[in-house]
Parts: C-alpha cells; structure tokens; sequence
C-alpha cells in the first residue's frame, strides 16, 4: 500500500490526509521473494501537486509525506471465522491481528531536479502488536558472515575499543563486549 501525507490511527491504519492529490493504493504480489514494485506508465504521482515543504518534513503532527506498508495475505483456509482477505480489508481500516505488516515511514528530500526518499522509521505489526523498530548503533560496520571479505573496522565493543562486541544496551542501543557491560 502507497500513501502520499498519512497519519497512523489505531492498530497501524493509515489516514490519507489530502486523498483529493492521491488516492492510496494496494499493488498486489504474488507469494514469495525477490519482486520488484514497477509502476505502470502514467500512473506515476504528481510531485508538483503538493506543497514541497510537505514532503520534507519528518512526521509534524505524526503526518508522514510517504508510508508505504507491506501486508500479509493468508490463505483462505487460514482466515479466522467470517474474515476478509487481507486485500479486501479497507486501506484505511484498523488491521486485523491476522494481518502482518511492515510500514516505512519516509521523506522525500529535493536533490537537484529530483526526489530522493529518506527513510524516517519502520513499524512491524504481528498478532495485533505495533514494533517500532530501531537503528544498533556500530552494526553496520559488521561482517556477519565471517568471510573475511567485509569491512574489519567496527568490530569492537565502543567503550574499550579492543574486544568484539556481543551485546546490545537498552535504551541506547550501541552494541559492546558483555564483559564490560558487566564491569560499568
């Protein structure tokens, strides 16, 4: 689902707050990974239709310039009693906790004669609970797979900077050696 200017209501539904310059949509996919979004020709969005102030701001007023939100579709077998499919459920309607969703909450910043989009945050919805999830700070610089063909430098704990880290600290979420989480 695409919307241009939303709000988020209860349970993740999304409000559209000026429909009348774009009308949200829900671009269905078939089952599994890899796919790429490709608009058909001519049903692009007007950028010029909006006010450019509008689309760079981050979230005044919890008022997103782009949301886009993936869905769940289950199978009909699947479905609790009496429920629509996912894609039959309102755009605009509180989700369903069979409804699973990831929701990016993005900016379009003006770089010469274009727009680029800047990713402001992202909410995963499963079994009825909202997730917003969170940057670790210091794990881009990991080489999760050990191949020792990535990027070496950033491996270590931030606060003695000589052993790998291993543990993530809550709230601020930068990432050391548990032993020195442990001394402080």
């Amino acid at each position: 689902c695409i919307f241009f200017l939303a709000k988020e209501g209860d349970r993740c539904s999304l409000d559209a707050i000026k429909p009348e310059l774009y009308t949200p949509i829900r671009v269905p996919f078939d089952k599994g990974l890899g796919q790429n979004f490709r608009q058909e020709p001519g049903t692009g969005v007007n950028l010029s239709r909006f006010d450019e102030s509008e689309l760079s701001e981050e979230g005044i007023g919890d008022i997103f310039p782009l949301v886009v939100r993936t869905e769940t579709v289950p199978k009909v077998s699947d479905l609790h009693d009496g429920c629509a499919p996912a894609d039959e459920v309102p755009l605009n309607a509180p989700l369903p906790d069979w409804v699973h969703a990831q929701t990016t909450h993005a900016t379009l910043e003006k770089k010469e004669d274009e727009f680029v989009v800047k990713v402001v945050k992202q909410i995963i919805y499963v079994d009825g609970v909202r997730y917003e999830l969170q940057e670790i700070y210091g794990i881009e610089n990991v080489d999760w797979c050990g191949d020792g063909h990535g990027n070496d430098s950033g491996k270590e704990c931030v606060v003695c900077l000589s052993e790998p880290r291993d543990t993530t600290v809550l709230p601020c979420r930068h990432m050391v050696n548990s032993l020195i989480t442990c001394k402080y």
